[in-house]
Protein backbone atom coordinates (compact mmCIF):
# COMPACT_ATOMS: atom_id res chain seq x y z
CA UNK A 1 0.00 0.00 0.00
CA UNK A 2 1.65 3.33 -0.90
CA UNK A 3 -1.18 5.54 -0.43
CA UNK A 4 -3.54 6.29 2.93
CA UNK A 5 -5.36 8.29 5.00
CA UNK A 6 -2.52 8.90 7.02
CA UNK A 7 1.07 8.76 6.44
CA UNK A 8 3.26 8.75 9.70
CA UNK A 9 7.07 9.93 9.63
CA UNK A 10 8.67 8.98 12.63
CA UNK A 11 7.81 5.80 14.92
CA UNK A 12 8.74 7.41 18.16
CA UNK A 13 5.55 7.55 21.00
CA UNK A 14 4.35 10.67 18.99
CA UNK A 15 4.18 8.49 15.39
CA UNK A 16 3.38 5.00 16.83
CA UNK A 17 0.44 6.42 19.25
CA UNK A 18 -0.96 8.10 16.18
CA UNK A 19 -1.19 5.48 14.01
CA UNK A 20 -2.74 2.86 16.17
CA UNK A 21 -5.32 5.35 17.33
CA UNK A 22 -6.22 6.37 13.54
CA UNK A 23 -6.19 2.82 12.78
CA UNK A 24 -8.78 1.82 15.27
CA UNK A 25 -10.95 4.94 13.82
CA UNK A 26 -11.06 3.26 10.48
CA UNK A 27 -8.18 5.26 9.20
CA UNK A 28 -5.64 3.73 6.49
CA UNK A 29 -1.80 4.15 8.20
CA UNK A 30 1.47 4.05 6.68
CA UNK A 31 3.58 4.60 9.27
CA UNK A 32 7.38 5.61 8.68
CA UNK A 33 10.40 4.75 11.30
CA UNK A 34 14.27 4.62 10.26
CA UNK A 35 15.77 3.07 13.43
CA UNK A 36 13.85 1.10 15.88
CA UNK A 37 10.11 1.26 16.74
CA UNK A 38 9.71 2.74 19.75
CA UNK A 39 11.88 5.44 19.06
CA UNK A 40 14.32 7.77 22.03
CA UNK A 41 11.62 6.56 24.45
CA UNK A 42 11.94 3.53 24.01
CA UNK A 43 15.00 2.78 22.95
CA UNK A 44 17.87 5.42 23.85
CA UNK A 45 15.75 7.63 26.69
CA UNK A 46 12.52 6.89 29.15
CA UNK A 47 12.77 3.12 29.33
CA UNK A 48 16.75 2.23 29.79
CA UNK A 49 17.53 5.32 31.98
CA UNK A 50 14.77 4.06 34.37
CA UNK A 51 15.87 0.62 34.21
CA UNK A 52 19.21 2.12 35.12
CA UNK A 53 17.54 4.23 37.98
CA UNK A 54 16.13 1.02 39.25
CA UNK A 55 19.20 -0.96 39.27
CA UNK A 56 20.57 2.31 41.54
CA UNK A 57 17.87 2.33 43.99
CA UNK A 58 18.49 -1.69 44.67
CA UNK A 59 22.47 -0.85 44.87
CA UNK A 60 21.32 2.48 47.70
CA UNK A 61 18.84 -0.42 49.05
CA UNK A 62 21.71 -2.61 49.70
CA UNK A 63 24.11 -0.03 51.30
CA UNK A 64 21.73 0.93 53.56
CA UNK A 65 20.12 -2.04 54.43
CA UNK A 66 21.57 -1.91 57.71
CA UNK A 67 19.46 1.15 58.86
CA UNK A 68 16.14 -1.27 58.42
CA UNK A 69 17.94 -4.03 60.67
CA UNK A 70 18.75 -6.18 57.31
CA UNK A 71 22.10 -7.94 57.03
CA UNK A 72 23.37 -7.32 53.24
CA UNK A 73 26.46 -5.56 52.10
CA UNK A 74 27.05 -3.84 49.25
CA UNK A 75 29.71 -5.45 46.76
CA UNK A 76 29.30 -3.39 43.92
CA UNK A 77 28.16 -2.95 40.15
CA UNK A 78 28.44 -5.31 37.49
CA UNK A 79 27.94 -3.29 34.46
CA UNK A 80 27.41 -6.11 32.13
CA UNK A 81 24.31 -7.69 34.47
CA UNK A 82 23.24 -4.07 34.36
CA UNK A 83 22.94 -3.35 30.94
CA UNK A 84 21.71 -6.95 30.33
CA UNK A 85 18.43 -6.52 32.80
CA UNK A 86 18.36 -2.80 31.03
CA UNK A 87 18.13 -4.28 27.49
CA UNK A 88 15.79 -7.27 28.84
CA UNK A 89 13.01 -4.69 29.52
CA UNK A 90 13.70 -2.39 26.45
CA UNK A 91 13.97 -5.92 24.33
CA UNK A 92 10.54 -7.15 25.37
CA UNK A 93 8.58 -3.72 25.31
CA UNK A 94 10.30 -3.56 21.85
CA UNK A 95 8.59 -7.10 20.59
CA UNK A 96 5.38 -6.42 22.45
CA UNK A 97 5.42 -2.93 20.62
CA UNK A 98 6.23 -5.01 17.45
CA UNK A 99 3.23 -7.36 17.78
CA UNK A 100 0.67 -4.28 19.11
CA UNK A 101 1.72 -2.86 15.11
CA UNK A 102 1.88 -5.68 13.08
CA UNK A 103 -2.02 -7.06 14.69
CA UNK A 104 -3.24 -3.64 13.54
CA UNK A 105 -4.24 -2.17 10.01
CA UNK A 106 -0.79 -0.46 9.77
CA UNK A 107 1.47 -0.70 6.79
CA UNK A 108 5.18 -0.40 8.60
CA UNK A 109 7.73 1.00 6.53
CA UNK A 110 11.61 0.50 7.84
CA UNK A 111 13.95 3.01 6.00
CA UNK A 112 14.44 6.75 6.21
CA UNK A 113 11.87 8.88 5.18
CA UNK A 114 11.82 12.60 3.76
CA UNK A 115 8.90 14.71 2.99
CA UNK A 116 9.03 15.42 -0.73
CA UNK A 117 5.67 17.29 -0.85
CA UNK A 118 2.98 18.24 1.48
CA UNK A 119 1.42 15.34 0.61
CA UNK A 120 4.16 12.46 0.18
CA UNK A 121 7.00 11.26 1.43
CA UNK A 122 9.83 9.04 -0.02
CA UNK A 123 11.70 6.34 1.33
CA UNK A 124 14.39 4.89 -0.55
CA UNK A 125 12.79 5.71 -3.77
CA UNK A 126 9.10 4.74 -3.06
CA UNK A 127 7.11 7.43 -2.72
CA UNK A 128 3.75 7.33 -0.26
CA UNK A 129 0.54 9.45 -0.43
CA UNK A 130 -1.49 10.34 2.31
CA UNK A 131 -4.34 12.53 2.65
CA UNK A 132 -2.72 13.90 6.07
CA UNK A 133 1.21 13.72 6.93
CA UNK A 134 1.94 13.77 10.31
CA UNK A 135 5.43 14.81 10.78
CA UNK A 136 7.01 12.88 13.82
CA UNK A 137 10.92 12.76 14.13
CA UNK A 138 11.58 13.23 17.22
CA UNK A 139 14.78 14.94 18.67
CA UNK A 140 18.59 14.40 18.95
CA UNK A 141 20.97 15.32 22.37
CA UNK A 142 22.15 19.02 21.68
CA UNK A 143 25.85 19.44 22.97
CA UNK A 144 27.24 23.25 23.09
CA UNK A 145 29.61 24.93 20.13
CA UNK A 146 32.78 23.86 20.28
CA UNK A 147 31.65 21.08 22.58
CA UNK A 148 32.79 17.98 20.57
CA UNK A 149 31.33 14.87 21.52
CA UNK A 150 33.59 11.77 21.53
CA UNK A 151 35.74 9.96 23.32
CA UNK A 152 34.96 10.70 27.23
CA UNK A 153 32.80 13.46 26.36
CA UNK A 154 29.35 12.40 25.85
CA UNK A 155 25.46 12.84 25.72
CA UNK A 156 22.95 10.32 27.29
CA UNK A 157 23.12 8.03 23.96
CA UNK A 158 26.93 6.96 25.00
CA UNK A 159 26.20 7.61 28.52
CA UNK A 160 23.82 4.81 28.47
CA UNK A 161 25.55 2.12 27.35
CA UNK A 162 29.29 2.47 29.44
CA UNK A 163 29.99 -0.55 30.14
CA UNK A 164 32.25 0.65 33.64
CA UNK A 165 31.13 2.58 36.24
CA UNK A 166 33.65 6.10 36.27
CA UNK A 167 35.40 6.98 39.47
CA UNK A 168 34.54 10.68 39.02
CA UNK A 169 31.80 12.27 36.17
CA UNK A 170 30.88 16.07 35.44
CA UNK A 171 27.41 16.61 33.86
CA UNK A 172 26.91 19.62 31.96
CA UNK A 173 23.25 20.62 33.19
CA UNK A 174 21.10 20.46 35.85
CA UNK A 175 18.03 19.77 34.54
CA UNK A 176 16.12 16.04 34.11
CA UNK A 177 18.53 14.33 32.06
CA UNK A 178 21.43 15.73 33.71
CA UNK A 179 20.16 15.59 37.20
CA UNK A 180 19.13 11.86 36.82
CA UNK A 181 22.01 10.48 35.36
CA UNK A 182 23.83 11.70 38.21
CA UNK A 183 21.48 10.44 40.72
CA UNK A 184 22.28 7.06 39.12
CA UNK A 185 26.12 7.40 39.03
CA UNK A 186 26.35 8.18 42.74
CA UNK A 187 24.02 5.59 43.97
CA UNK A 188 26.72 3.18 41.68
CA UNK A 189 29.54 4.76 43.77
CA UNK A 190 30.69 7.79 41.64
CA UNK A 191 31.98 11.01 42.45
CA UNK A 192 29.74 13.06 40.83
CA UNK A 193 29.58 17.15 40.06
CA UNK A 194 26.64 19.08 37.97
CA UNK A 195 27.22 22.16 36.53
CA UNK A 196 23.90 24.15 35.72
CA UNK A 197 24.52 27.50 33.89
CA UNK A 198 20.94 28.76 35.90
CA UNK A 199 20.73 29.84 39.02
CA UNK A 200 19.32 26.44 40.43
CA UNK A 201 18.84 22.41 39.72
CA UNK A 202 16.15 21.26 38.20
CA UNK A 203 15.03 24.94 36.94
CA UNK A 204 12.03 24.44 35.59
CA UNK A 205 10.15 23.10 38.62
CA UNK A 206 8.70 25.45 41.41
CA UNK A 207 11.75 27.60 43.67
CA UNK A 208 10.64 25.54 46.67
CA UNK A 209 11.74 22.21 44.88
CA UNK A 210 14.73 23.42 43.72
CA UNK A 211 15.80 24.50 47.02
CA UNK A 212 14.78 21.39 48.56
CA UNK A 213 16.28 19.43 45.96
CA UNK A 214 19.58 21.03 46.12
CA UNK A 215 19.51 20.16 49.73
CA UNK A 216 18.69 16.64 49.11
CA UNK A 217 21.55 16.34 46.95
CA UNK A 218 23.74 17.98 48.90
CA UNK A 219 23.33 15.70 51.13
CA UNK A 220 23.83 12.78 49.05
CA UNK A 221 27.23 14.21 48.53
CA UNK A 222 26.56 15.48 45.13
CA UNK A 223 28.36 18.68 44.86
CA UNK A 224 27.29 21.08 42.18
CA UNK A 225 27.86 24.35 40.99
CA UNK A 226 24.72 26.72 39.65
CA UNK A 227 24.39 29.91 37.74
CA UNK A 228 28.05 29.50 35.99
CA UNK A 229 28.28 29.00 32.24
CA UNK A 230 30.58 26.49 30.80
CA UNK A 231 33.97 27.59 28.79
CA UNK A 232 35.48 24.76 27.58
CA UNK A 233 36.68 21.68 27.69
CA UNK A 234 40.04 19.42 26.98
CA UNK A 235 40.90 15.47 26.78
CA UNK A 236 43.36 13.02 27.64
CA UNK A 237 44.61 9.79 28.94
CA UNK A 238 44.11 10.96 32.94
CA UNK A 239 40.56 11.85 32.05
CA UNK A 240 38.20 15.00 31.06
CA UNK A 241 39.02 18.62 32.35
CA UNK A 242 36.57 21.25 32.10
CA UNK A 243 37.10 25.17 32.51
CA UNK A 244 34.10 27.37 33.49
CA UNK A 245 33.59 31.25 32.89
CA UNK A 246 34.53 31.78 36.05
CA UNK A 247 37.75 30.45 35.73
CA UNK A 248 37.48 27.41 37.65
CA UNK A 249 38.33 23.86 36.77
CA UNK A 250 37.25 20.72 36.98
CA UNK A 251 38.45 16.98 36.36
CA UNK A 252 37.07 13.87 36.02
CA UNK A 253 36.67 10.82 34.06
CA UNK A 254 33.96 11.19 31.84
CA UNK A 255 32.10 14.59 30.97
CA UNK A 256 28.04 13.80 30.34
CA UNK A 257 26.87 16.99 28.14
CA UNK A 258 23.25 17.30 29.26
CA UNK A 259 22.27 20.28 27.79
CA UNK A 260 18.69 19.50 26.75
CA UNK A 261 17.66 17.98 22.91
CA UNK A 262 17.04 19.31 19.94
CA UNK A 263 14.44 18.89 17.22
CA UNK A 264 15.40 16.39 14.62
CA UNK A 265 14.23 17.86 11.19
CA UNK A 266 17.70 18.57 9.87
CA UNK A 267 17.74 16.93 6.03
CA UNK A 268 14.02 15.43 5.56
CA UNK A 269 12.72 18.31 3.73
CA UNK A 270 10.20 20.38 5.94
CA UNK A 271 11.72 23.97 4.66
CA UNK A 272 11.41 22.57 0.94
CA UNK A 273 7.58 21.49 1.44
CA UNK A 274 7.06 24.84 2.36
CA UNK A 275 6.43 24.05 6.33
CA UNK A 276 7.03 27.39 8.85
CA UNK A 277 10.01 26.49 10.95
CA UNK A 278 12.01 28.14 13.55
CA UNK A 279 15.58 27.18 14.45
CA UNK A 280 14.58 23.78 13.69
CA UNK A 281 11.24 23.43 15.26
CA UNK A 282 8.52 22.58 13.38
CA UNK A 283 5.55 25.39 14.21
CA UNK A 284 1.74 24.27 15.02
CA UNK A 285 -1.26 25.81 15.98
CA UNK A 286 -2.88 24.49 18.89
CA UNK A 287 -4.19 21.68 16.65
CA UNK A 288 -1.26 20.60 16.02
CA UNK A 289 -1.69 21.80 12.51
CA UNK A 290 1.65 23.06 10.47
CA UNK A 291 0.93 26.17 8.25
CA UNK A 292 0.63 23.47 5.19
CA UNK A 293 -2.96 22.22 4.81
CA UNK A 294 -3.07 18.49 6.15
CA UNK A 295 0.22 18.27 7.41
CA UNK A 296 0.31 17.72 11.09
CA UNK A 297 3.34 17.53 13.54
CA UNK A 298 3.76 16.01 17.08
CA UNK A 299 6.24 15.65 19.83
CA UNK A 300 9.80 16.94 20.14
CA UNK A 301 10.13 18.91 17.17
CA UNK A 302 7.57 21.26 18.26
CA UNK A 303 8.15 23.63 20.72
CA UNK A 304 7.83 23.09 24.27
CA UNK A 305 8.52 20.32 26.58
CA UNK A 306 10.07 17.62 25.35
CA UNK A 307 8.41 14.63 27.36
CA UNK A 308 7.60 10.88 25.93
CA UNK A 309 4.14 10.83 27.11
CA UNK A 310 3.74 14.77 25.74
CA UNK A 311 4.41 13.29 22.03
CA UNK A 312 2.06 10.50 22.94
CA UNK A 313 -0.95 12.48 23.66
CA UNK A 314 -0.26 14.71 20.40
CA UNK A 315 -0.30 11.45 18.64
CA UNK A 316 -3.43 10.64 19.68
CA UNK A 317 -5.13 13.68 19.45
CA UNK A 318 -3.74 14.28 15.84
CA UNK A 319 -5.58 11.03 14.49
CA UNK A 320 -8.68 12.03 16.71
CA UNK A 321 -8.08 15.73 14.40
CA UNK A 322 -7.83 13.63 11.61
CA UNK A 323 -10.61 11.46 12.16
CA UNK A 324 -13.46 14.37 13.14
CA UNK A 325 -13.60 14.13 16.65
CA UNK A 326 -12.86 17.13 17.55
CA UNK A 327 -10.90 16.51 20.27
CA UNK A 328 -9.52 18.90 23.12
CA UNK A 329 -6.25 20.69 22.76
CA UNK A 330 -3.32 19.85 24.45
CA UNK A 331 -1.69 22.33 26.88
CA UNK A 332 2.16 22.33 28.23
CA UNK A 333 0.80 23.40 31.51
CA UNK A 334 -1.30 20.79 31.48
CA UNK A 335 1.25 17.62 31.08
CA UNK A 336 2.72 16.14 34.39
CA UNK A 337 6.21 15.81 34.89
CA UNK A 338 8.56 13.26 36.59
CA UNK A 339 11.97 13.21 37.23
CA UNK A 340 12.88 10.02 38.55
CA UNK A 341 15.90 11.02 40.30
CA UNK A 342 16.78 9.99 44.43
CA UNK A 343 14.54 12.07 45.16
CA UNK A 344 11.96 12.23 42.46
CA UNK A 345 9.99 15.33 41.91
CA UNK A 346 6.34 15.78 40.43
CA UNK A 347 4.84 18.67 38.92
CA UNK A 348 1.74 19.96 37.48
CA UNK A 349 0.26 23.25 36.53
CA UNK A 350 1.52 26.49 37.77
CA UNK A 351 4.40 27.30 39.80
CA UNK A 352 3.65 29.71 42.80
CA UNK A 353 6.15 32.27 40.74
CA UNK A 354 3.76 31.53 37.32
CA UNK A 355 0.30 31.77 39.18
CA UNK A 356 1.16 35.21 40.83
CA UNK A 357 2.20 36.85 37.72
CA UNK A 358 -1.26 35.31 35.46
CA UNK A 359 -3.55 36.19 38.59
CA UNK A 360 -2.07 38.99 40.69
CA UNK A 361 0.63 38.47 43.89
CA UNK A 362 -2.54 38.64 46.04
CA UNK A 363 -5.04 36.45 44.12
CA UNK A 364 -2.96 33.08 45.21
CA UNK A 365 -2.46 30.74 47.94
CA UNK A 366 -0.37 28.17 48.84
CA UNK A 367 0.52 25.81 51.04
CA UNK A 368 3.11 22.93 51.78
CA UNK A 369 2.00 19.52 53.45
CA UNK A 370 5.59 18.25 54.72
CA UNK A 371 6.04 14.60 54.42
CA UNK A 372 7.56 14.52 58.11
CA UNK A 373 3.60 14.10 58.72
CA UNK A 374 3.12 11.12 56.22
CA UNK A 375 3.70 7.14 57.58
CA UNK A 376 4.46 6.20 54.75
CA UNK A 377 7.55 8.41 54.03
CA UNK A 378 8.63 8.34 57.49
CA UNK A 379 8.69 4.50 56.58
CA UNK A 380 10.42 5.11 53.50
CA UNK A 381 13.12 7.55 55.59
CA UNK A 382 12.23 10.06 53.01
CA UNK A 383 11.60 13.63 53.01
CA UNK A 384 9.99 16.61 50.80
CA UNK A 385 6.90 17.93 50.57
CA UNK A 386 3.59 18.51 48.21
CA UNK A 387 3.14 21.97 47.19
CA UNK A 388 -0.40 23.24 46.27
CA UNK A 389 -0.90 26.31 44.76
CA UNK A 390 -4.14 28.18 44.61
CA UNK A 391 -6.21 30.90 42.53
CA UNK A 392 -7.80 32.34 45.89
CA UNK A 393 -11.71 30.85 46.11
CA UNK A 394 -10.97 29.08 42.68
CA UNK A 395 -9.02 25.71 41.72
CA UNK A 396 -6.14 24.46 42.50
CA UNK A 397 -4.23 25.66 39.42
CA UNK A 398 -0.83 23.51 40.39
CA UNK A 399 0.73 20.51 42.36
CA UNK A 400 4.88 20.44 42.97
CA UNK A 401 6.19 17.68 44.82
CA UNK A 402 9.80 16.35 45.93
CA UNK A 403 10.24 12.97 48.33
CA UNK A 404 11.16 9.64 47.34
CA UNK A 405 8.70 7.76 45.13
CA UNK A 406 6.63 10.70 45.36
CA UNK A 407 6.10 10.97 41.08
CA UNK A 408 3.58 8.05 41.72
CA UNK A 409 1.14 10.47 42.64
CA UNK A 410 1.21 12.65 39.66
CA UNK A 411 -1.68 10.49 38.74
CA UNK A 412 -3.78 12.73 41.09
CA UNK A 413 -1.72 15.29 40.76
CA UNK A 414 -2.65 16.19 37.18
CA UNK A 415 -6.30 14.69 37.79
CA UNK A 416 -7.20 18.02 40.29
CA UNK A 417 -5.68 20.16 38.00
CA UNK A 418 -6.95 19.08 34.63
CA UNK A 419 -10.45 18.98 36.57
CA UNK A 420 -9.87 22.20 38.28
CA UNK A 421 -10.73 20.85 41.76
CA UNK A 422 -11.36 23.00 44.67
CA UNK A 423 -9.36 22.32 47.91
CA UNK A 424 -13.01 21.00 49.66
CA UNK A 425 -12.92 18.90 46.52
CA UNK A 426 -10.18 17.12 46.91
CA UNK A 427 -10.45 17.24 51.00
CA UNK A 428 -13.78 15.09 50.55
CA UNK A 429 -12.17 12.33 49.19
CA UNK A 430 -10.63 8.91 51.33
CA UNK A 431 -7.12 8.96 50.77
CA UNK A 432 -5.65 4.67 51.36
CA UNK A 433 -3.55 5.01 54.97
CA UNK A 434 -0.66 4.32 55.59
CA UNK A 435 0.17 5.73 51.83
CA UNK A 436 1.75 8.48 50.49
CA UNK A 437 -0.99 9.33 48.85
CA UNK A 438 -2.55 10.75 52.33
CA UNK A 439 0.23 13.61 51.57
CA UNK A 440 -2.42 14.96 48.79
CA UNK A 441 -5.59 14.38 50.76
CA UNK A 442 -3.70 16.35 53.94
CA UNK A 443 -2.81 19.06 51.41
CA UNK A 444 -6.17 19.86 50.23
CA UNK A 445 -7.67 19.60 53.73
CA UNK A 446 -4.96 22.00 55.14
CA UNK A 447 -5.71 24.34 51.86
CA UNK A 448 -9.55 24.14 52.52
CA UNK A 449 -8.88 25.30 56.10
CA UNK A 450 -9.37 21.67 58.00
CA UNK A 451 -6.05 20.77 58.33
CA UNK A 452 -5.61 17.06 60.71
CA UNK A 453 -1.59 15.94 60.47
CA UNK A 454 -0.41 19.61 59.96
CA UNK A 455 0.03 23.16 61.35
CA UNK A 456 -2.58 26.02 59.70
Amino acid sequence: MNEADVVILGGGSGGYACALRASQLGLSVILIEKGKLGGTCLHRGCIPTKALLHAAEVADSARDSDDFGVQATFEGIDMAKVNAYRDGVVGRLHKGLQGLVKSRNVTYVEGEGRLTSPNTVTVDGTVYTGKNIVLATGSYARSLPGLDIGGRIMTSDQALTLDYVPNKAIVLGGGVIGVEFASVWKSFGTDVHIVEALPTLVPAEDAAVSKAFERAYRKRGITFTTGVRFSSATQDDNGVHVTLENGDTLDADILLVAVGRGPQTTGLGYEEAGIAMDRGWVLVDDRQHTNVPGVFAVGDITPGLQLAHRGFQHGIFVAEEIGGLNPRPIRDVDIPKVTYSEPEVGSVGLTEAQAREEYGADNVAVYEYNLGGNGKSQILATTGFIKLVQRVDGPVVGVHMVGARIGEQIGEAQLIVNWEAYPEDVAALVHAHPTQNEAMGEAHLALAGKPLHAHA
